[in-house]
Formats: C-alpha cells, sequence, structure tokens
C-alpha cells in the first residue's frame, strides 16, 4: 500500500478558501432566467426579494461576477468545523483490488452531519443583516433543517421548517436535533396552510413531497411578518455557498499533485454535485483540463436520466418562480424511499444546462444496490453513509470495478455529503429484507409530464 498520499489530507484555517465560486461566469450558456409565475417574465430582483433576503436574491441572479467575498462572520462560522478532510480510501480501494485510486470529500464532521450547514449559515446570515425577525424552509431528510436550525440558533433567528412527512414518520431523531436547536417542526403537507390543505384534499395520506414542503414554507413566509423564505438545494445561491467543498477538494489534491479523472456526486436538487464539481467545471468550461462528471440519482425520482428538459414550477402548489431544468413535473409525488434528500421532482438549472450541454452524465441507481454499497463502505472504511451520499458510492464502486477489469489506473473522487447515523431505520429495512425498489413507470411519468406548465415563446 503506496503511503504516497496520506490517508487524510487537511487544510488549515488559513488555507480555506475565502471566496465563493460562481460557476455561471465561466458558462458560455447561461441557465435560461426565473420566471415570475404571476407574469411568466424574467423575474426582478426586487420580485425575488419579496421571497429571499435581498442579497440573497443578488446572489440568484448574479451570472457576470467569478469570485463573490464570503463574510468574516461566516467565515468565522465555517472554522468551527472547516476546512473539511479530504480522505483517500485506501481500505474500500483494498477490498475491491482495484487499480483505481480512490478519494471521498467528508462534509459529515458537524452536528448537522451533512455539507448543509455551508449554505445554511450564509442564508441565516444575509437574513440576520437584513434585520429579519426569521425563515422558513422545507427539509426532506432533515439534514438541511437541522443545519438551518443550527444556523438561526447561532444568530438568534426564528427558524419554521416543514418537513415532509415520511421523513418526519421515518426520522424522529432529526426531527429531535432540530427542536434542540430551537425550530418548529410542522409535518407536510399540513392542514396549516392553504396549499397544504388543497394538496391533502387532491392526494389524501401522501407520504408528501420536498415539492409540497416548499410550497407551505413559501406560504408561511409571505403570511409573517419579517420573514423570508430560504432553500436548502436547487438554487444558484446555494450551489455558490457550496463551492467552498469543491475548492477546498481541489485545493488538496493540488497540495499533492493529484488530478481526479471521474468525480462523482449525488444528486437530488444539485447542492452537494453542483458545490464539488464547480472549480473543476470551470477549468473545463475555461479549457484548461478536463474531467468526467457523473451525477447519480434515485431511479424512484429519476429528474436528469428520465425527465424532461422545460420550465416548471419549483414547488407543487406553483407559488414559486418557474425554473427550465430537467423535471418530473412539479406534481409528481416520488414513492417514500429512504433518500430523504433526493426526493425532489426537479434539478439545480445550472446542472441542468451542464447536462443539456452534454458537460455532465447521469445514471440512475436503485435503493437496494445502494444500500449494499453503503454497507460495503461502512464496514471497510469506518464510517456510516447516509443513503443520499451512498448513491455516489455506488458510482464510484462500479468506476473502481470497471478500473479493475481494465487495468486503468483512474482517479476517482466522490461527495461523502452526510452520514448515516439518523437513517437506522432505513438500514433496518434493508437488513430485513423488506426494503422494494420502486421504479416510476413511463405511463406515470407521461401523466405528470402532461400536467407542466404551458410557457409562451
Amino acid at each position: 500500500m503506496s503511503k504516497e498520499i496520506p490517508y487524510k489530507i487537511y487544510l488549515d484555517e488559513n488555507e480555506m478558501p475565502k471566496q465563493w465560486y460562481n460557476l455561471r461566469a465561466d458558462m458560455k450558456n447561461k441557465p435560461a432566467p426565473l420566471l415570475n409565475p404571476a407574469t411568466l417574465q424574467p423575474i426582478t430582483i426586487e420580485e425575488l426579494s419579496e421571497v429571499f433576503c435581498e442579497e440573497l436574491a443578488k446572489q440568484e441572479l448574479d451570472e457576470t461576477t467569478p469570485y463573490i467575498d464570503i463574510p468574516e462572520k461566516i467565515l468565522n462560522f465555517y472554522k468551527m468545523y472547516r476546512p473539511a478532510p479530504l480522505t483517500r480510501a485506501y481500505c474500500l480501494e483494498e477490498k475491491l483490488q482495484t487499480p483505481a485510486k480512490i478519494y471521498y470529500k467528508f462534509e459529515g464532521n458537524n452536528t448537522s452531519g451533512s455539507h448543509k450547514l455551508n449554505s445554511a449559515i450564509a442564508q441565516a446570515y444575509y437574513a440576520k443583516d437584513q434585520g429579519l425577525k426569521g425563515v422558513t424552509t422545507e427539509t426532506g431528510a432533515g439534514q438541511w433543517g437541522t443545519a438551518l436550525s443550527m444556523a438561526c440558533s447561532y444568530l438568534d433567528l426564528d427558524c419554521k421548517v416543514y418537513m415532509v412527512k415520511c421523513s418526519y414518520e421515518q426520522k424522529p431523531f432529526r426531527r429531535e436535533v432540530m427542536r434542540t436547536y430551537g425550530a418548529s417542526i410542522t409535518p407536510s403537507p399540513s392542514m396549516e396552510t392553504e396549499v397544504g390543505r388543497k394538496i391533502l384534499e387532491k392526494h389524501p395520506g401522501t407520504s408528501g413531497s420536498l415539492g409540497c414542503a416548499i410550497s407551505e414554507a413559501v406560504e408561511t413566509a409571505g403570511k409573517l411578518d419579517g420573514y423570508r423564505y430560504v432553500l436548502g438545494s436547487v438554487l444558484n445561491q446555494v450551489l455558490l455557498h457550496q463551492t467552498i467543498i469543491g475548492l477546498e477538494a481541489k485545493k488538496a489534491m493540488d497540495k499533492y499533485g493529484i488530478k481526479p479523472d471521474i468525480i462523482i456526486g449525488c444528486a437530488g436538487g444539485g447542492s452537494n454535485l453542483g458545490g464539488l464539481i464547480a472549480p473543476f467545471m470551470g477549468e473545463k468550461l475555461r479549457g484548461e483540463a478536463d474531467y468526467q462528471f457523473i451525477a447519480v440519482e434515485p431511479a424512484s425520482c429519476p429528474s436528469l436520466t428520465r425527465g424532461v428538459y422545460a420550465y416548471d414550477y419549483c414547488d407543487t402548489g406553483a407559488v414559486c418562480p418557474l425554473q427550465k431544468m430537467y423535471t418530473l413535473g412539479s406534481n409528481f409525488i416520488p414513492s417514500a424511499n429512504h433518500s430523504g434528500g433526493l426526493r425532489y421532482h426537479g434539478m439545480s438549472s445550472i446542472l441542468s444546462q451542464l447536462y443539456h450541454d452534454g458537460l455532465m452524465e447521469a445514471r440512475s441507481v436503485e435503493q437496494t444496490s445502494v444500500f449494499a454499497a453503503a454497507e460495503l463502505f461502512a464496514r471497510v472504511e469506518g464510517t456510516l453513509p447516509a443513503p443520499e451520499s451512498s448513491h455516489a458510492i455506488k458510482v464510484a464502486i462500479d468506476e473502481a470495478l470497471k478500473c479493475k477489469e481494465t487495468g486503468e489506473e483512474k482517479t476517482i473522487l466522490f461527495g461523502l455529503t452526510g452520514t448515516g447515523y439518523f437513517d437506522m431505520y432505513a438500514y433496518e429495512k434493508f437488513h430485513n429484507g423488506q426494503m422494494t425498489d420502486y421504479v416510476p413507470t413511463d405511463e406515470e411519468l407521461k401523466a405528470s409530464f402532461e400536467t407542466l406548465p404551458k410557457i409562451p415563446r
């Protein structure tokens, strides 16, 4: 076993990036503009500021500034858990008997258990800086809600979370962590909001979706004075904040002269994948280097691999701006699989544009194979991964085994963006043989596509 590269590559706090990287500045084909749901015209900063904090609205629409300074207060918060380590998966390589070199960027070394804290503290900071009382949001698996509750507690902001109902029931411990940090949690869809009541009337007994929870959170923010809505993925601003993942990973790899051939991330709304690949994709766009990028999504919610590229609502209640993205339709309700953070009907407009332009590929995998990969990883690498991150692990293993067949010594980088210690209900189902693989039929998807909004040219 080579000892030239350490098991873990650490940066010191002085090496931590001081700016976020705005990938859109280097994109030749920019993502299509967000549309106002009332007028179907490109949304303005003023209109967007009615939903989001003013500074976040500016970041959302900024497609020309390549680097944006990270405020000092956010940098100081980051130092509690950043820089995050880049780990060489020597034990996994040995287990697979592969010539491939496997690295993973670990984002689970904080109480929220995931990368979500990188954007949560940024969004809470800008809300506090604007003088707001609190924020509302949605959460799937609970990682985003946990992260936001931590950030709001740190800054003395109120936090109201709408948690997808199936995750609320499957992941009670994440719910209690949020309550520990002072957040109020409501299972979604609920009877508390007008849109929640409409969804329950149309889909009685539904297990919910991120699209439903977003609608409820937006409605609540609009009714409360001094509140704004914040989102944990999908949006340009969120991918911007998450670029600290990729910037750190690249700096750590450059430190040892390592260049990845393949970069892999799980994909639900796109925050962790976009954050990981951003600086590497920037090099590719500028013609400085080439990489293979792979987005991995659940077969039960396959927006990239089976969705359509079209304008769609970001939420089920059709109250949020419309975004051009790969989508399954905002009315699509995914099955209650155990990767709650990936149960979103659409994909980030940035990643959708990159995928549409052929700069990135996508694969969908079934959850039993994902949990088999997660179990293997846990046994040999010592960290219990979240179901979401395990999608990336599955494809990283697949690629390493391909190298074993061909003898190629490729270097693989993937994102391990969360721990699975609050997902034991899912692991129990897997170990008891009770986990199933649900894949939507073409007929189900076709029916959902027919509900897409008709946008005039």
